[in-house]
């Protein structure tokens, strides 16, 4: 089944602000939120529907991939969450300040009703993790994967994560009566506001914690480096940033982690130049070849390629390799490889050479028939003067 536009869920302009699109977001929330939606899967769908389209759209890298992309820019794996796979604690933990201000309380009833009777404990969650990753265009063109070492907090092994010395025991937080969240409520023109905040106590665990594990000192938490596979798909660009879920730092004493956050740089080709999915290149031909004809080599991303170069070809006339450049990121087919001729003109010639040009010079068959535009080619490359010197 396809996605939905993120837009249409939201029911926002792809013009709407990001107070549109959280106001937007809190109307879809409070409408089929699970407290006022007991075991109706459809709405447990939009719920999660909506909670997808507001992590996308909230952040403004992730809805500038997704406006040029689609879903395809910003799917699990490589670039967010699929909604569909989504906990409830992971939408409540990532948006919980929307819902304490709508007066639920923790993780609300829960579809199912399994809850109704009190409030879960709040789930913390790590930090994201941002690093850069460098791709040649041929890495870029067939799609790689890179072992990454990062530097991250992860589960301390002593105690399991929970903060707790071996064999020592633990008390409920009195502060937040195990809910690891403290609800405030003040008072408005428009009535009464709650609001809900990691309790200061237990920092989040619900646990008042009598010994401290030795190993992380009670944060549950320990830094070390580890070896993160990324997978990354053909096509990509400069900029994009792909989502490795879970593989940021771990929460301090239980909860889910955060994700890896992974840039795409892309390395300087000595030869192509990248234009969304095209590659261009510049072929310089000497006077004779020009005139003559002959064979060039091209380089492309899958190796050298000949080109055979007509006799009388102008400067400036663009060669079409189909197919030689990048693939589309989400399936079109590959771009093209295209190559503009020049003819070299050297500044300076031996007294030998000069003579045998003069004496071509009094040809008539030599002289220039036409003046001004010379070929559709010029106005193909008016858009890319910027890449061709």
């Amino acid at each position: 089944m396809a996605k939905r536009d993120y837009y249409d869920i939201l029911g926002v302009s792809k013009s709407a602000s990001q107070d549109e699109i959280k106001k937007a977001y809190r109307k879809q929330a409070l409408k089929y939120h699970p407290d006022k939606n007991p075991d109706d899967k459809e709405a447990e769908h939009k719920f999660k529907e909506a909670a997808e389209a507001y992590e996308v759209l909230r952040d403004e890298q992730k809805r500038q991939r997704y406006d040029q992309f689609g879903h395809e820019g910003v799917k699990g794996g490589a670039g967010g969450f699929s909604g569909g796979g989504m906990s409830f604690e992971d939408i409540f933990s990532q948006f919980g300040d929307i819902f304490g201000d709508m007066g639920f309380g923790g993780f609300g009833g829960g579809f199912g009703g399994s809850a109704r009777g009190g409030r879960r404990q709040r789930v913390n969650k790590g930090s994201n993790i941002r690093v850069k990753v460098k791709l040649t265009l041929e890495e870029i063109a067939k799609g790689t994967t890179k072992k990454l070492k990062i530097k991250k907090y992860v589960q301390c092994k002593a105690c399991n994560g929970n903060g707790e010395k071996n064999g020592s025991s633990s008390t409920t937080c009195q502060t937040c009566h195990g809910s690891g969240v403290e609800t405030r409520v003040t008072n408005t023109i428009l009535g009464q506001m709650q609001q809900q905040t990691t309790c200061r106590t237990c920092g989040g665990s619900g646990k008042d914690i009598k010994e401290h594990c030795p190993v992380c000192n009670g944060e549950g938490v320990v830094r070390e480096e580890e070896v993160v596979e990324v997978k990354i798909p053909a096509g990509m660009s400069e900029g994009v940033q792909l989502s490795v879920s879970g593989k940021g730092n771990a929460a301090r004493r239980g909860g889910v982690n955060g994700d890896l956050l992974v840039v795409v740089e892309e390395k300087e080709h000595p030869d192509l130049v990248r234009d969304e999915n095209d590659l261009l290149y510049n072929l310089f031909v000497s006077i004779p070849d020009a005139l003559l004809g002959t064979t060039a080599t091209i380089p492309t991303l899958d190796g050298k390629v000949k080109v055979k170069i007509e006799p009388g070809t102008q400067s400036g006339k663009v060669l079409r390799l189909r197919n030689k450049g990048i693939p589309d990121l989400q399936g079109y087919g590959n771009g093209d490889l295209l190559v503009k001729v020049n003819i070299y003109i050297p500044k300076n010639l031996p007294k030998e050479d000069r003579k045998l040009i003069e004496k071509l010079q009094e040809s008539e068959a030599l002289k220039p028939k036409k003046q001004g535009k010379q070929g559709e080619e010029d106005g193909f490359f008016h858009k890319m003067k910027g890449f061709f010197a």
